[in-house]
């Protein structure tokens, strides 16, 4: 039987699909198809399908028994190498089915692991791969070793003896440690990285995977990020300047895809990697307009930013690839749905001009137009205002000066004097500091303030 190499995919086997729709779950054919792509950009050769609807899996083999019997049937009719589940089974339920069929038995998370280990490129990609590997087969671990006893017990190793399998699992919770500990250290690094970029305003790029964003930020930027037809095409962020029309030079960054029911374990282990989604003044939210699923993937893609603590940024969300629409009334139903969204086709360009106006503006309510009242002699906060706002105009009285100019909140809010009396413009307030230094107006941040 020919076997995975971890580190070419499963090329050059054959695998049957299995799909349980729930009640509370989608379309099981929509999953499957999704599920088919995952496999084959995993290089495996998909030769058969099974599908069963139940109120609840079954806790032994996921599927009832005579489904079971069924996809037994189904393996050797078609010499299949592996099954795979779109649902995530547990480590009892893989030995189990593995028992019954005679064959490899891979879950959904098992593939989409797989595919990650091929693709990470970076240092912090590969950490973050192999840990999220680790921590999803360390309760798997018996299901490798079942072929093992005890070791044998000969002079001086006389006692109670030790698995193999309790070897292993210590060597791997080792392990684990060690890479946390690895990928906090790049997490931190990361974090200073990003933050010393912050005289430029920053825009992430975020969407389901596949759904054009690399080949958007090559439009916008003149980039060669790779842009290919497959699923997690990208794992490494990208950051590339983008001279945004009547306003100038942003950053621009493209990062991993998102997909349904995405581990939770690699989500963790890509901290690092999405800090630029996680300090992005705005997120470009680019979705496929021409895929079936699209409601269901951008719904998806929300959820994950909800797990990482993102969901509140500024976002617009961008109906990419309306190029390959084939009902027009395709794209009327999506605009009904979301009217806020830009729809573009990042291949031809249509809309490029109309998503830079928006991000354009989207961009500008991040500033606030204020005075601000100092003294003649601080040179230090004239230059912090010239470096990071738009300074207007001076007014001179003695030995005081009022700078009108434009500042983003981020950089008003620590402005670096604690004499100096900041007021809003266009309310004419007054804004003070609180216990941490930081402008507030009437109590609230100044990030709140409209």
């Amino acid at each position: 039987m020919k076997e995975i190499d971890r580190k070419q995919g499963v090329q050059s086997e054959s695998a049957v699909l299995v799909g349980v729709e729930l009640k509370d779950r989608e379309s099981v054919r929509d999953n499957l198809d999704e599920l088919a792509g995952l496999v084959e950009t995993a290089g495996a050769e998909i030769v058969g399908r099974l599908t069963q609807k139940r109120e609840a899996p079954d806790q032994t083999t996921y599927l009832g028994k005579g489904k079971v019997e069924q996809l037994e049937l189904m393996v050797r009719a078609t010499d299949a190498d592996a099954v795979i589940f779109d649902n995530n089974l547990s480590p009892a339920q893989t030995r189990n089915l593995e028992r019954e069929l005679k064959v490899k038995v891979l879950d959904r998370t098992e593939v989409i692991l797989d595919i990650f280990s091929t693709r990470a490129q970076t240092h912090e990609a590969r950490l973050a791969v192999e840990l999220a590997q680790l921590e999803y087969s360390l309760p798997r671990l018996k299901r490798m070793w079942t072929h093992l006893s005890r070791i044998k017990a000969g002079v001086g190793m006389r006692g109670p003896g030790e698995k193999q399998l309790e070897t292993d699992r210590r060597l791997v919770e080792r392990r684990i440690v060690e890479l946390r500990g690895e990928l906090g250290r790049v997490l931190r690094r990361k974090e200073r990285e990003v933050a010393a970029r912050s005289d430029c305003m920053t825009v992430s790029l975020v969407g389901y995977t596949n759904a054009g964003k690399s080949t958007l930020l090559n439009k916008l930027t003149g980039a060669d990020a790779l842009a290919e037809d497959k699923l997690f095409a990208t794992l490494d962020t990208r950051t590339r300047r983008w001279q945004l029309p009547n306003w100038g030079p942003v950053l621009l960054s493209d990062t991993v895809g998102f997909i349904r029911d995405l581990p939770h374990s690699l989500v963790a282990s890509f901290q690092a990697t999405l800090e630029e989604a996680r300090q992005a003044d705005l997120l470009l939210h680019v979705a496929d307009a021409s895929n079936p699923a699209v409601i269901d993937q951008i719904a998806a893609v929300y959820k994950v930013l909800e797990e990482l603590d993102i969901h509140e940024k500024d976002t617009l969300l961008v109906l990419n690839q309306i190029d390959a629409i084939d009902e027009p009334s395709t794209l009327t139903m999506l605009m009904q749905r979301y009217p806020a969204a830009i729809p573009i086709s990042a291949r031809t360009g249509e809309g490029l001009s109309r998503l830079a106006a928006a991000v354009s503006d989207a961009l500008t309510q991040h500033f606030l137009d204020v005075d601000v009242e100092l003294d003649v002699s601080n040179g230090r906060l004239l230059a912090y205002l010239a470096k990071h706002g738009e300074i207007l105009s001076r007014t001179y009285a003695d030995d005081r000066v009022s700078v009108h100019c434009r500042m983003p909140r981020k950089y008003l809010a620590t402005i670096p004097a604690d004499d100096a009396r900041i007021r809003l413009r266009r309310t004419g307030q007054d804004l003070e500091r609180n216990g941490n230094g930081h402008a507030i107006a009437n109590g609230d941040a100044i990030s709140d303030v409209a």
